[in-house]
């Protein structure tokens, strides 16, 4: 089984990488995004393409349409850490082969790369059923919706052009959510920041 894994983020590319490619007859092979997938998949088969929701060149739901109609038998999934169970449902409704959180364990993933390879359509239950539930978070309580994005930006890592890319928003927007969530949470910089967040159980 040949799998292409596309995502921008090289850590968690290489954890992919790391959990699929130990697998008995799984053979992997990686890209950092739409457009070089696209390039791989002109000159490689794969059973199964993996796309990170967020990386460049996704665009929404426009890089699974564009992968998916490319010439071959390859299916296609979407993972993410940031979606939540609308997006996966548009992704499902779409036609894509799943939906993988990043919260996954190896093993959960494994055995979910396995089943959509066998032609069945894949997301957990759990993530699937979970209601959407107001955050309630003693942290969270104290910060908008969208400095909580950026916050979490924070803890995975992110710089601000990342961070802006994902959301959508501009650089000096995400600058300016930093300055404020850094006054509202009281930290001094974006390291103190995720340890803050970390810590207190947010992310």
């Amino acid at each position: 089984m040949r799998i292409l894994i596309a995502d921008d983020h090289d850590l968690l590319r290489d954890m992919l990488e790391l959990f699929l490619g130990g697998e008995a007859g799984m053979e992997t092979e990686t890209a950092r995004d739409v457009d070089e997938a696209a390039a791989l998949l002109e000159r490689v088969a794969f059973d199964l393409v993996l796309l990170d929701f967020t990386m460049p060149g996704m665009n929404g739901l426009d890089g699974l349409h564009r992968i998916m109609q490319m010439s071959g038998n390859h299916r296609v999934a979407v993972i993410s850490g940031t979606a939540n169970r609308e997006i996966a449902e548009r992704v499902l409704e779409a036609g894509a082969a799943g939906f993988l959180p990043k919260t996954l364990s190896g093993k959960s993933l494994v055995n979910a790369v396995r089943f959509m390879a066998m032609g069945e359509q894949y997301a957990p239950l759990e993530f699937m059923r979970a209601a959407e539930e107001p955050q309630t978070h003693p942290l969270a309580e104290k910060l908008s919706p969208r400095e909580l994005e950026v916050l979490e930006g924070l803890t995975l890592g992110k710089s601000n052009k990342e961070i802006a890319r994902d959301l959508d928003i501009r650089e000096p927007t995400v600058k300016l959510h930093v300055k404020t969530l850094y006054r509202k949470i009281g930290a001094a910089n974006r390291t103190q920041a995720a340890m803050l967040a970390k810590e207190q159980g947010l992310f």
